[in-house]
């Protein structure tokens, strides 16, 4: 039996993977692969490589940390435990913003998808139907997830069949210009990097999992490097049959290759952009509420949040307060905002997260300390690489959470003096 206040330990690998895997599948495939393919040009694999090495090496540093301390939080434990409570801050309020961001962007992908008239209304509803479930329970989530993901899998089998099997329209142009760069790899690997962030929903799950020092630590490079696979070949695919630029000139893309043959899998297609996109969202909007949970806990965010319904076992408040600043924001910002302030945020707390690896005591480690290290250069490269206008939205989010740390810890401070 749990003790009150504490989550209970339900989930094995193969659901830990399934969380993961259904954390990442969508954003990447149906979001990511435009701006990219604008960046690197014919360098656009390099540039996925690229996001598959930073993201390996923040895996793994991910999936040590949660073995270590298998609490919910993610890297804002890491980075409290092992650095200071600042940086532990850091890195959950980086969370928190990046992955409500994404939790926009994935709402409004799918209403551009499957509801294009009415993108925000469908963005909306989303989000509610999905905290519906969530608020159900996690063994609820873990079951929707797998049936999400099963569709979501099967419309991305149905674009590499056209891919392969048709050719493309008369007049495409399968090449693209000169410009490319190693500069525009490492920007497309930004983008891409978007596209691998759910697996830290694992980490999150460190009170949710049984035996967490053997299951996280499996379960994170499995859904990672089965999602890499999946996208290294829808993106060989896309780029053979229509090129680079066709690629980079569409925000649909996936559904465009399918359309441009007058296939009847257009429709499957769609439907599956949207289901993955639910699938991503499904997971993302609990992730936020553990973190949130862990912040509450050390009293860096309000007490109210860190209260645990028993009968549910989950973080009710916190759950309920995220979603309903994610409708907020799918009714009032764009899909390229909240990818761009995700980004950053993203790339800052990991780059804690690998920071807090590198402090680990020899006999902690499962892997060298040289792959904490690729990951957290990586993680400030990539970040540099974003576009300015990124920078400076995501940074400036990021710069006033911490200012609003750092002042609410002064008076505490003068208070008791």
């Amino acid at each position: 039996m749990a003790n009150p206040g504490s989550l209970r330990r339900r989930l094995g690998v193969t659901d830990a993977v399934v969380i993961g895997a259904g954390s990442m599948i969508g954003a990447g495939v149906y979001v990511a692969w435009a701006p990219a393919a604008r960046a690197a040009g014919d360098w656009l694999l390099v540039g996925l490589a690229i996001a598959g090495v930073v993201a390996f090496c923040n895996a793994t540093s991910s999936a040590q940390l949660a073995a270590i301390y298998p609490e919910s939080g993610g890297a804002y434990v890491y980075g409290r435990r092992q650095l200071s409570p600042f940086w532990g801050y850091v890195a959950g309020w980086g969370f928190v913003v990046g992955k409500t961001a994404s939790c926009s962007a994935m709402a409004l992908t799918l209403g551009a998808y499957l509801w294009p008239e009415q993108q925000r209304l469908a963005a909306a509803l989303a989000v509610m139907v999905i905290t519906g479930v969530n608020i159900g329970g996690l063994q609820r989530t873990v079951a929707v997830t797998k049936v999400l993901l099963a569709v979501s899998l099967v419309a991305i089998g149905c674009v590499v069949w056209v891919g392969v099997t048709e050719s493309p329209p008369a007049g495409v142009v399968t090449t693209s210009g000169p410009d490319e760069s190693v500069l525009g790899a490492v920007q497309a690997a930004g983008f891409l990097f978007f596209a691998f962030a759910g697996y830290a929903r694992i980490a999150t799950l460190g009170e949710e999992v049984r035996d967490p020092e053997r299951t996280i630590p499996r379960a994170i490079p499995l859904a990672l490097l089965g999602v890499l696979a999946v996208y290294a070949l829808v993106g060989a695919v896309a780029i053979d049959f229509g090129g680079v630029d066709r690629l980079g000139g569409s925000d649909s893309p996936l559904r465009d290759l399918v359309g441009s043959v007058d296939s009847s899998l257009e429709p499957l297609v769609q439907l599956g952009a949207g289901i993955a996109s639910l699938g991503v969202l499904l997971n993302l909007v609990p992730a936020v509420s553990r973190t949130t949970l862990a912040m509450a806990r050390n009293g860096e965010v309000p007490a109210w949040f860190a209260h645990i319904d028993n009968e549910r076992s989950l973080p009710l408040r916190a759950e309920l307060t995220v979603a309903a600043v994610v409708i907020a924001l799918v009714l009032t910002i764009d899909i390229t905002s909240s990818i761009a302030v995700s980004g950053v945020a993203v790339l800052a707390y990991y780059a804690v997260t690998n920071a807090a690896a590198l402090t680990l005591r020899r006999d902690q480690q499962r892997w060298p300390g040289v792959v904490a290290a690729v990951g957290l250069l990586g993680c400030v490269v990539l970040a540099a690489a974003l576009p300015r206008s990124a920078l400076l939205g995501g940074g400036l989010v990021l710069v006033t959470g911490v200012a609003a740390r750092q002042v609410a810890a002064r008076r505490s401070s003068n208070e008791h003096t």
